[in-house]
Formats: C-alpha cells, sequence, structure tokens
C-alpha cells in the first residue's frame, strides 16, 4: 500500500465538549464568552475550524440555544475568520434504570429530545457545519447510550440540508460509516461529504492504526475527513491523520493535556498539531480554503 499523505490539512478545534472536564482543567471554558474566546485563541494558533459545544455555569453540558447564538455572536463579531461547526449530538442521552428494571430510565444521565429541539440552535444560528452523529451505542463510563435512531438521523439530516448547513457526520464504529452511506444514496447528505472520524472511544472504534485505515478504506473515494484520537494518543493521531490522507482534530473535548502533568489551552494544542504537520512537509490550511474545499457558505442568523 503506498503513502497518501495529505499535504493539505485543516485542523479543528474542539473547543470545551460536553463531558466532565470542566472540573478537570481550569483551561476548559465554561460561558459563552470563554468558550468563544478560546475558539479564537485556537484560530489564531492556527485552527480552521472551531467545533463548539456550549455549557452551565457549574459546567454541566447544555444546548441552550441562547448560550450557542452568543457563542457564534461573539466569533462573528470578532476580527478573526474561522469556520464555526456546532453540535448537533446534544438532546440523544439515555441511561436506563436497573439491569432488573431498565425502565424508567434514570432521569440523571438522560436527556432524550426530538429532531427539531435538537436542531433548534443550528436554525438559529445558521453556522457553517453542524454535527451528526451517525449512530447509537455504549459510551465511555457507567451505562450512558448515545442514542441516534435512523429516523431521527434522517429527519436531522433532512433540516441541515434545508437549512445549507453542512453535516460532519461524526463515526465512531464501521456501522456508523454504512449508515452515512445509506444517507449519502438516500440523498440526503450532499457532496462533499464531510466525516469526523472518532477514535479510542470507549466502547466504540479503538484507535489502532489497523482500524483506522479499515475505516478509512470502507470510505468512497472523493470524502473529506478527518480524525482524532483522546488523551495521550490525540497527538500521534495528528500525525497519523496527516500521514493517512485526512485532516486533524485537536482540543480541550478529547485531551486536557500538552504532556505528562502539563494541562493545555486550546491554543496550545493547536499550535502543537501545526508544529507536528509542518515537520511532516504539510501545509496548514485556512478558513476561506476550507470554506471553497467543503462548499460552505458564511452567514448571519436573520
Amino acid at each position: 500500500m503506498s503513502l497518501n499523505m495529505n499535504r493539505d490539512v485543516f485542523i479543528t478545534c474542539a473547543v470545551t465538549g460536553s463531558g466532565d472536564t470542566a472540573d478537570k482543567s481550569e483551561h476548559v471554558p465554561r460561558t459563552p464568552e470563554q468558550i468563544a474566546n478560546s475558539a479564537l485563541d485556537a484560530a489564531r494558533a492556527g485552527a480552521a475550524v472551531v467545533h463548539c459545544h456550549v455549557r452551565n455555569p457549574d459546567g454541566s453540558p447544555s444546548r441552550d440555544p441562547k448560550m450557542f447564538r452568543e457563542v457564534v455572536d461573539r466569533i462573528r463579531d470578532s476580527d478573526q475568520d474561522v469556520v464555526v461547526n456546532l453540535t448537533a449530538g446534544m438532546g440523544g442521552d439515555l441511561t436506563l434504570g436497573s439491569v432488573e428494571q431498565p425502565l424508567p430510565p434514570d432521569p440523571q444521565g438522560t436527556d432524550l429530545a426530538g429532531a427539531t429541539e435538537r436542531m433548534e440552535h443550528v436554525a438559529q444560528c445558521l453556522p457553517e457545519i453542524c454535527t451528526l452523529d451517525c449512530g447509537t451505542m455504549n459510551f465511555g463510563e457507567g451505562d450512558y447510550i448515545m442514542t441516534n435512531t435512523p429516523s431521527t438521523l434522517r429527519e436531522m439530516a433532512r433540516q441541515m440540508q434545508a437549512l445549507g448547513v453542512r453535516p460532519e457526520v461524526e463515526v465512531f464504529e464501521t456501522g456508523h460509516l454504512a449508515f452515512t452511506k445509506q444517507l449519502v444514496s438516500e440523498g440526503l447528505i450532499d457532496d462533499p461529504v464531510m466525516v469526523q472520524l472518532c477514535m479510542g472511544i470507549p466502547w466504540g472504534a479503538p484507535d489502532d492504526p489497523l482500524t483506522l485505515m479499515s475505516m478509512i478504506h470502507n470510505m468512497p473515494a472523493g470524502w473529506t475527513f478527518s480524525a482524532f484520537s483522546i488523551g495521550r494518543n490525540q497527538m500521534p493521531y495528528a500525525a497519523m491523520a496527516a500521514l493517512a490522507g485526512g485532516n486533524v482534530r485537536v482540543g480541550l473535548e478529547d485531551n486536557l493535556y500538552l504532556s505528562k502533568g502539563v494541562k493545555a489551552t486550546n491554543a496550545q494544542l493547536v499550535e502543537r498539531a501545526v508544529t507536528i504537520i509542518e515537520a511532516m512537509g504539510a501545509r496548514i490550511v485556512g478558513p476561506e480554503e476550507v470554506r471553497q474545499n467543503l462548499k460552505l457558505t458564511k452567514r448571519a442568523p436573520a
């Protein structure tokens, strides 16, 4: 197999996420102002795309459209250009009851909403990109299930298409990739197709090179992809994703450390990824070129 390195790489910074990381590092932004400022710092460091969640004041995840709107407005009102990518994964959280009595679900870990409610902030903010988590799986610690049914995903894809927002399809295992192909075949995802390979997350696809290459080889020619892993494998994956022909994602959503015991900022993680990619002989692509390549439309909300 010949090396098919990507020589023109764009970096996505996943700014804050929705996990329990806000209490693990003082650098994880919480408020809309902090999230926007951290996103802009990441853009100045070389990120072409910023992927944003929002959080409540206590650090817990939120899907409040007003907070998303504040983040997006602050980014758009700045003098720093960057492609805005909002999560649409919130509202698909299911934690069942006990093993002997799974129903009713545990209200502490369950947040289930319909497709339109899950898309409300996207409709209001009109980002260039939003995510589509293309399947269901047991996710991480405990009994949390990331819940995305086929009918819900079809409806969310329809709404993204109608809004003119490009879906970034988040793929956590091979079945998600198969369903992405199905959505494309049904005309619910337009070209160019954009995929984020989310590796190393229990209990999804492991982040070993063979699994990554298997998933890449199962993508049709012409799809654009990025790949990332979590924790200490984030930076090795910056190199691996580019070597495999893809783009790169880093950020505090996936990893809190610059090196052992040294907590990072989003900008520092982007700077490290830039160093790795440029040392490999590749070029860092900026936001305007990403818009051209992915046929993105930069719009302000009405």
